[in-house]
């Protein structure tokens, strides 16, 4: 079973923690690298569109929608 990784990121001026999967990790990096956007503005970003959402569950979907795009 692979284990949670936490990182802090700071969210409109706060600091919060998330903890994701490292491959998820890894994901966001790369999902961020191909938008020329850092780590800390994609994760900002997935924030203030994720509603009601966890922020964990709402940067995991973000990964599952962006390898879904790049498959269609």
């Amino acid at each position: 079973m692979t284990r949670l990784k936490k990182r802090s990121v700071l969210l409109a001026g706060h600091a919060t923690s998330v903890a994701l999967e490292p491959q998820f990790w890894a994901a966001l990096e790369d999902l961020a690298a191909h938008r020329g956007l850092s780590l800390a503005a994609l994760v900002t970003e997935i924030d203030l569109a994720r509603g009601d959402q966890g922020l964990a569950s709402a940067c995991r979907l973000a990964v599952l929608a962006h390898l879904s795009a790049r498959a269609g």
